[in-house]
């Protein structure tokens, strides 16, 4: 078999992203071709990791880590909707399609779709469908046809959570095709020593830890607001950027929880384990259906931290942190909830080594990338 893993951007920042590179990674460790065709813009970076393996090329970069996997990334002329527009991925795909015998498109991602219509690939179609576009209302307006194409093409479809595939109002009618596959991942290692010295910083202190982009759907707000229920034991963490970031610091300052609550900002790829590793529990606070599965918490799980996160209606989020094993789910929005859940795993010891070890259970049991590569394949060999 060849693959090719179709859809998405580089640098690698999101979920999708993560999912496409991880497949294409174990992919060629079991020696099996796979390249991942995706789009970038040329402001953006190389990640210092992949510096040694990349090449500049007429039609845009190429990471090598194998001699039969790449990662293939072309240029895109803006980005809209939070979609790469870039007609050099349909003429790449129109001219390599033929290569490959499985193209593994990820949904959702319009340009990708747009450029498999477009390429005449008669081949095997895998359609991983990582979640149903909810805040673009005027892009699924128009791209509601060919999302139709795309899952009567597709010959299965993966989703990453079996309630998610359940409830998915787009996938009704293609349910004797889909098939659930939950996001794997290699167990997050984080460095002693840097662990060390953040809990020193903040000594005899219960590290909540919190991660993502600054963004509305992350309800970072209510995570905010529970810190005033918490003991002053107590210092809520959270990391990453995003438009969000100037009211979240004025709620703070408005409520006098400085020295409760701090803003990590940007976290590098390589200092993100080191807070996982720090923690004592991690929070998911997520309020809407656009987190569909949140890798954040199966990060933290393979570190064995016990999870507080959110019943979202229609979403995997607390299939995944499953309750009274992993951690508690509470109802989203719902502050005064989330402290109580937070205290209830930290304020005893017991209850907390019940959680941690049921965490690191689950996710040993159903979140490994092992897992997921082994179903994966399963699924390309026809006998999934």
């Amino acid at each position: 078999m060849k693959i090719l893993q179709l859809g998405k951007f580089y640098p690698i920042r999101g979920g999708v992203e993560k999912v496409m590179w991880d497949l294409t990674w174990g992919l060629a460790e079991r020696g099996i071709p796979c390249d991942m065709l995706c789009a970038y813009m040329k402001t953006d970076p190389v990640d210092p990791e992949h510096q040694t393996f990349c090449r500049e090329t007429e039609t845009g970069r190429v990471i090598e880590f194998g001699p039969e996997n790449r990662v293939i990334c072309v240029p895109a002329s803006s980005k809209k909707a939070k979609t790469m527009l870039s007609k050099p991925m349909v003429s790449w795909l129109r001219k390599h399609a033929a290569e490959y015998d499985i193209i593994h498109v990820h949904h959702p991602d319009p340009m990708a779709a747009l450029a498999l219509f477009l390429s005449g690939y008669k081949g095997r179609v895998i359609l991983h469908w990582h979640s149903d576009i909810l805040s673009q209302k005027m892009l699924l307006f128009f791209y509601q046809p060919l999302q139709a194409w795309l899952i009567h093409r597709a010959e299965r479809i993966i989703g990453t959570s079996p309630v998610y595939l359940r409830e998915s109002r787009d996938l009704q009618r293609a349910q004797r095709k889909v098939v659930c596959v939950p996001i794997g991942i290699v167990p997050v290692v984080y460095d002693y020593r840097a662990v060390e010295e953040i809990r020193a910083s903040m000594p005899g202190k219960k590290l909540v830890f919190a991660l993502g982009r600054l963004v509305p759907y992350k309800d970072f707000a209510t995570l905010v607001e529970a810190a005033k229920y918490l003991s002053d034991d107590y210092r809520v963490l959270i990391g990453g950027y995003g438009p969000l970031k100037d009211a979240l610091q004025q709620q703070i300052y408005e409520n006098g929880l400085q020295e409760k609550v701090r803003l990590l900002g940007y976290l590098e790829t390589w200092d993100v384990p080191n807070w996982f590793g720090a923690c004592d529990v991690f929070v998911l606070s997520s309020d809407r259906r656009t987190e569909a599965f949140g890798v954040v918490q199966i990060e933290a799980m393979s570190c064995g931290k016990p999870i507080v996160a959110t019943l979202i209606p229609h979403s995997g989020v607390s299939w995944v942190n499953e309750n009274g094993m992993s951690g508690l789910n509470v109802r989203p929005h719902d502050y005064q909830g989330l402290a109580a859940a937070i205290a209830q795993i930290c304020d005893d010891p017991d209850i907390y080594l019940q959680f941690s070890a049921g965490a690191m259970e689950r996710f040993e049991t159903l979140f490994t990338a092992r897992e997921m590569i082994d179903k994966i394949i399963k699924i390309y060999e026809n006998k999934m």
